[in-house]
């Protein structure tokens, strides 16, 4: 009942009570033209963002979705087309506004120009460390010439003394620091070669000076070609026998990269990592070469830096090892790349040393990583976490389209047909854990160049960390081999594999996986049969027995084993292949006779020899099949 009005007051009407609408989300907002609702949402749609942009709870918004058949959790992205049908079923027309749309960046962009001065303006660029590549061939010393320069031992730590990732460290020399990429030697880490030297300013091609220009040696000076970038030529190994300096820059002179005492360009320094001879003159070109680049970034900037290598650590899970490009990289920083995202909890130098802040051209392993990102691929600095989540799920359900976008639409019959044919092929599925992405990587390309049409060899996925029981599960879902290179098994992987019969092998050099691979390949195929002849007798009498006739021979090599398979030829002709049913020597039976000695032969089931025959006796083998 409404109280009666003040005297002398006139009454006062209430407010009209508001219609209940949308609270829009961080991600979202509402618009109303005319009697149409549009809710504009950035990509991606969260199930709790739009639950908030319909007024809804987000446990109503996917009670709706399970009655559509669609089980999301609250921090799943929903398919466009599914959101606008929820939206349009609550009489809200769905507006998603792309990142990549033209007029919305440029805006964007201008507002931002406007907002802060360029990062590359003059006066906010100072000098930076140069980051410096060693290249060459496997085993001419790239790591242990580096080693010599840090004074730690990398080399020892490494299987077979191959260095099968990329390492990034940073050492001081007379006042200023120089940051180094130590990149594998072997022909599988192509790409991670090509990608060290497409991140660094000077590249140091290690030569043996008993060995000159290799193969790879060759490769590593292409990349650095193709790259731009400044060479430098360390001949290593000057204290070994057989040491030719002289060699060496004639083989330089050959290939157009002519060293300066020759009347060429290319900076040339004999060293020796295992004396330590000439590090002191190589550090020095390499701060000379620095400073006629005129290396400079702006610590100011926004952060931006390119993966070198990642990987799961226990206890730490995805960590990467980075090189900060541009701007100042500090704990607490949100980080996205490609369709993974960090907000850095931590940061280590190259010798585990805590540090809270990365300048240009610093190394840092960094921690905080929704996953593991791709070697080589570009991070950049957002304002928060949330953001870095949001465009790290965009990218990765862009990534989504594009791979659903590429399969095939329709199926012929002649396609039915091939792919029921193919079902029938030989398959080898595997599964590969590793220790760092650079190493999963070069797996995947060595195993992607076993060219065969007898067996089909299917990579089920590639992945960073320890063996775990979920790996196990798909292995044996999958029919699939898991393959640990450089890994760990985590507890009770071992059991539970035995229990599902899946094979799990495991690696330290890269050589001895391929070859395995291809072993396991040809096991699946049926195994050759190989004949191997055991000896060979000549027919010289023919003797009646009551059961037929018995051969008198003269074993003229190898030897005659009782119950082995024989075959009587005649000329060129094969007559009779069976088992040596009767073997004698003279009155008495044998188990074999030797080369140069005479005895009786019969072979089952057979009567006609002659004068003059021969009779081979051979086993056959099963042998692996040939890919």
């Amino acid at each position: 009942m409404a109280l009666p009005p003040t005297p002398g007051s006139a009454p006062k009407s209430l407010p009209p009570r508001p219609v209940s609408s949308p609270s829009p989300s961080p991600a979202s907002t509402v618009t109303i033209e005319g009697d149409v609702k549009i809710i504009h949402f950035k990509p991606p749609v969260i199930v709790r963002d739009f639950a908030t942009a319909l007024n809804l709870r987000p446990f109503q918004l996917i009670s709706e979705l399970m009655q559509m058949g669609i089980f999301a959790s609250i921090t799943q992205s929903l398919e466009e087309s599914v959101a606008a049908k929820v939206a349009e079923k609550h009489g809200f027309l769905l507006e998603v506004k792309h990142r990549g749309d033209v007029q919305a960046q440029q805006a964007a962009q201008k507002s931002k120009e406007k907002a802060k001065p360029a990062l590359d303006d003059t006066a906010n660029l100072v000098p930076r460390p140069p980051i410096v590549v060693i290249l060459g061939h496997v085993d001419h010393g790239k790591t242990s010439l580096l080693d010599a320069i840090r004074k730690a031992d990398v080399a020892s730590g490494e299987n077979g003394g191959i260095t099968q990732h990329i390492g990034a460290y940073q050492i001081e020399f007379n006042g200023r620091k120089i940051t180094f990429l130590d990149t594998p030697g072997h022909a599988a880490f192509n790409k991670m070669r090509a990608r060290g030297a497409s991140v660094t300013d000077i590249a140091v091609l290690v030569v043996a000076a008993d060995d000159g220009f290799m193969p790879q040696t060759d490769e590593a000076l292409q990349h650095a070609q193709n790259a731009k970038v400044a060479l430098i030529v360390a001949v290593n190994k000057m204290d070994v026998k057989g040491a030719n300096l002289e060699q060496v820059k004639a083989q330089m002179q050959q290939r157009n990269i002519a060293p300066e005492d020759w009347g060429g360009e290319t900076i040339t320094v004999p060293v020796s990592a295992v004396k330590g001879t000439g590090l002191t003159e190589l550090l020095e070109m390499i701060l000379l070469q620095a400073d006629v680049l005129e290396l400079k970034a702006n610590p100011k900037g926004e952060v931006s830096g390119i993966v070198i290598e990642s990987q799961v650590d226990v206890g730490r899970g995805p960590v990467a090892t980075i090189i900060v490009q541009r701007g100042t990289l500090k704990v607490g920083d949100a980080l996205v790349c490609g369709p993974h995202w960090a907000k850095v909890r931590a940061m280590f130098d190259d010798k585990g040393t805590a540090l809270k802040e990365a300048p240009p051209s610093t190394p840092v392993r960094v921690v905080g990583w929704s996953d593991t990102p791709e070697s080589g691929a570009i991070i950049k600095w957002v304002k928060n976490a949330r953001e870095a989540e949001s465009l790290a799920e965009e990218e990765k359900q862009r990534q989504r389209q594009v791979v659903s976008a590429a399969g095939p639409k329709e199926v012929s019959v002649d396609q039915l047909f091939a792919n029921i044919a193919a079902t029938q092929h030989r398959v080898l599925k595997v599964i590969i854990k590793t220790d760092v992405y650079g190493s999963a990587e070069a797996i995947r390309h060595i195993l992607e160049g076993i060219k065969t049409t007898k067996v089909q060899l299917e990579i089920v996925s590639t992945e960073v960390g320890l063996i775990t029981k979920n790996d196990v599960l798909m292995a044996g879902a999958a029919g699939s081999t898991i393959l640990g290179f450089n890994t760990k098994l985590e507890n009770g992987v071992t059991p539970l594999a035995k229990h599902h019969g899946v094979r799990i092998e495991t690696f330290g050099i890269i050589y001895e996986l391929g070859d395995r691979v291809r072993d396991m390949m040809a096991d699946l195929l049926e195994p050759d049969l190989k004949e191997i002849k055991l000896g060979a007798a000549e027919v010289r009498a023919v003797f009646p027995l009551a059961k037929g006739f018995v051969a008198g021979c003269l074993v003229t090599e190898g030897k005659i084993t009782r119950n082995a398979t024989a075959r009587l030829r005649r000329g060129r002709e094969s007559v009779h292949v069976g088992k040596v049913e009767t073997l004698k020597r003279f009155k008495d039976d044998a188990n074999e006779v030797r080369a140069g000695l005479e005895c009786g032969i019969k072979l089952d089931d057979f009567n006609g020899y002659q004068t003059g025959d021969l009779i081979e006796c051979f086993e056959v083998q099963k042998v692996r099949a040939s890919l």
